[in-house]
């Protein structure tokens, strides 16, 4: 595979292909400029690993969505290759998000990537989407339920509410981009690389790159 250059911390969003991962980024990105990230009205069309940059700080990886009606088998396995040999083979990522509709239950396909992370040792979080369609009383049971199941550290947005995709960003970057180059994956220290000496109130998600860095297709050999 050609990824980027393997000189900053990566955090993959994993999730279903209507999870909300794009609406996701472009909160990141400001919200009021020009959208970072293509919400598709096709769901499950996807099929590309994009690498979007915090300019010399860190990237995001939107991985192609999982679980959507229509694929055929081979599609599914292409998926799965392209998936996994990221996940497993690259040097550089630091975490990942699993994003998930709030109103969803926790499923099969769930489970088995959250058991591919343990496998790997890749530390994750999940992020519940759509939170401005569920009441208080549904926000917290649907939390706490996923908490149980996932094990993991559990945030619940809204895709009218900006702040509570900073607050997932700064947990990602104290938790898996400061500790990155802190153990100096690469031998480098936190000194020599741009902008992580800086606190996490100086690394804004509105750097992040109006266009994708790089692109890596599905192959559709089969």
């Amino acid at each position: 595979m050609d990824y980027p250059p393997a000189n900053l911390p990566e955090i993959a969003l994993a999730g279903r292909s209507n999870a909300g991962k794009s609406s996701f980024l472009n909160q990141l990105s400001g919200g009021g400029r020009k959208p970072v990230a293509k919400v598709s009205q096709a769901p499950g069309k996807t099929r590309l690993l994009n690498f979007f940059e915090v300019p010399a700080k860190y990237r995001w990886v939107d991985m192609p969505g999982y679980g959507f009606a229509g694929c055929s088998g081979h599609e599914v396995r292409s998926w799965k290759n392209l998936v996994e040999t990221y996940l497993s083979g690259r040097e550089v990522l630091a975490g990942s998000l699993l994003l998930m509709d709030g109103r969803r239950e926790w499923t099969a396909d769930e489970e088995n990537l959250r058991a591919f992370f343990h496998s790997i040792n890749l530390p994750f979080a999940i992020v519940m989407t759509k939170a401005d369609k569920m009441t208080g009383s549904a926000k917290r049971e649907a939390q706490e339920r996923i908490l149980r199941q996932s094990g993991a550290p559990v945030f619940l947005i809204s895709n009218l509410v900006g702040k509570s995709a900073d607050e997932v960003e700064e947990f990602c970057f104290r938790s898996w981009i400061q500790p990155f180059f802190q153990v100096g994956a690469s031998g480098t220290s936190t000194d020599q690389v741009g902008g992580f000496g800086a606190s996490a109130d100086q690394v804004g998600a509105s750097g992040i790159s109006a266009d994708p860095l790089l692109t890596v297709k599905i192959k559709d050999n089969q």
